[in-house]
């Protein structure tokens, strides 16, 4: 019997844990698969997919920087990558790529479960608007956050998610720069990958509310600047994103292999390991 091949797909990829999450995950539930890693530059991104589905690919992981690119070259979106304009898991069949987003999913698995957070109500402030945000989006509003306000250094691509949550009562896209206007907040999320270029935006110490909550999509080296000003900003919670990679790698799994499997002991044997020095898928 041939082996299925699967694979993530970002720019860089080097780094990603990924294939080692896949290689556990295939173990615990003993399915034969291949699951590597393949850098796309994005001029780059429609012909490296294509070719990966001529040499017998049958589904993939899609990374920074994407996630809003493999949305539009899918025949099918479910309704999460619809809502969130942004893909991360696709899905061959024969009649081309069906793509799914279970980066939400897995952010709210990892806080509720994993973290123990209550996200009702919490006001809410969602730094960053491309793909990873789109992501989380939808999610954290069905989770039943409070107040969503979305912040970003283009205001357009505020406005442009915003637009797509379509709860204009609820979702307030702002310009960063106005970020110091907006008083505190429950839980604030950083969803930008600033970290890797060092132009982490300066956010005011006061930005968190008591008892309030930071989490970083990002994990290891990347997530070390805004967990630090988080830590200053005496937030309760200072959380990274590598609860969420597992989750919502096991999410991918399930829509491939129709199981899910167990993540605490992956979750674990990467926490420990001490060379996580790289963003977050």
């Amino acid at each position: 019997m041939s082996v299925q091949r699967y694979a993530v797909i970002g720019h860089p990829v080097a780094h990603s844990l990924s294939p080692r999450i896949h290689a556990a995950f295939a173990r615990e539930t003993g399915i034969a698969l291949e699951y590597t890693a393949i850098d796309a530059a994005p001029e780059d991104f429609d012909a490296v997919l294509a070719g990966f589905a001529a040499e017998g690919g049958v589904g993939a992981n899609i990374t920074l920087p994407h996630k809003t690119r493999a949305a539009q070259i899918c025949n099918y979106l479910s309704e999460a990558a619809q809502r969130a304009g942004a893909v991360n898991t696709l899905i061959r069949t024969a009649t081309g790529w069906q793509g799914d987003n279970t980066d939400g999913v897995g952010l709210v698995r990892d806080l509720t479960e994993r973290q123990g957070l209550d996200l009702r109500a919490r006001r809410t402030l969602l730094i960053g608007a491309g793909g990873a945000a789109r992501g989380v989006a939808p999610a954290l509003l069905d989770a039943g956050i409070g107040d969503l306000y979305i912040v970003n250094r283009t205001p357009e691509r505020a406005d442009a998610l915003a637009d797509v949550l379509a709860q204009p009562g609820r979702v307030h896209p702002r310009y960063i720069n106005d970020v110091g206007t907006l008083g505190n907040f429950d839980l604030v999320i950083n969803a930008t990958s600033a970290a890797r270029s060092a132009s982490f935006p300066s956010l005011p110490i006061n930005l968190v509310a008591p008892r309030g909550a930071a989490v970083d999509l990002s994990y290891g080296e990347a997530a070390v600047p805004f967990l630090a000003w988080a830590r200053s900003a005496r937030a309760q919670n200072c959380i990274d994103g590598l609860g969420m990679l597992v989750e919502q790698a096991a999410e991918s799994f399930q829509r491939w292999h129709r199981v899910r499997p167990e993540t605490d002991a992956v979750y674990a044997l990467l926490r420990d390991h001490d060379s996580l020095l790289v963003t977050a898928d």
